[in-house]
């Protein structure tokens, strides 16, 4: 593969580089001697082609809208709900169908959040922990852990997030980089939904105000 195909494979696998590329935001002798580093490329033989390539293909691409902008454009016209005094429980994947069933349903009689979430080892369900207690009691035996002291975030944004890529991912960067732990990401059409806990909700909140 030539100097300038890799250079251009590695910019395309490195998102924030290619943001940073439209931006006029990057020291092109610093890339060339990254991406040589990164490839296993000779430094000294190829930074010239490395250097030319990177400044070709932000010639080719400065006129692009970034992604970060595509995103935050949306992520402005969102708004945050919040709902506190949520409980995580990670469970065996064998627990009963049928006290899951019961306990989603009194769940909802009562007017209340319960998310089930079926993967391939375990299943989590989240809630108000008003029912920890029930649920300690119905379903012991299969509990593998008990997140407690926990918050629901919730961004409802336009319907255009369904055809905004990146979106997941700059949140979750957002979060991630300034020491936010996710305990539970998931969403639903223009709903996205982040529980995490409730020590780190000022701290969101501020990341969230876009």
């Amino acid at each position: 593969m030539s100097i300038t195909k890799q250079t251009q494979k590695y910019i395309q696998e490195h998102p924030t580089v290619k943001d940073c590329l439209k931006r006029g935001l990057v020291n092109y002798s610093a890339l060339a001697r990254e991406i040589a580093f990164e490839l296993g490329l000779d430094t000294k033989k190829n930074f010239d082609a490395l250097l030319i390539s990177a400044r070709r293909y932000q010639a080719k691409v400065k006129g692009e809208k970034s992604s970060q902008d595509r995103v935050l454009s949306i992520l402005k016209q969102s708004r945050i709900e919040i709902k506190n005094r949520m409980v995580a429980f990670v469970l065996e994947k064998d627990s009963p169908n049928a006290i899951l069933i019961d306990v989603e349903n009194q769940v909802k009689k009562s007017g209340e959040i319960i998310h089930v979430i079926e993967g391939a080892s375990a299943i989590t369900l989240i809630t108000v922990s008003e029912f920890s207690k029930q649920i300690q009691k119905s379903l012991k035996r299969h509990i593998i852990r008990e997140n407690p002291n926990l918050v629901e975030v919730v961004l409802k944004s336009p319907k255009e997030i369904e055809t905004t890529t990146g979106i997941m991912g700059y949140l979750c960067s957002l979060l991630g980089e300034n020491d936010v732990n996710i305990v539970e990401t998931m969403s639903c059409w223009t709903d996205t939904i982040f529980v995490i806990h409730e020590k780190d909700l000022s701290k969101a909140m501020e990341l969230l105000k876009f």
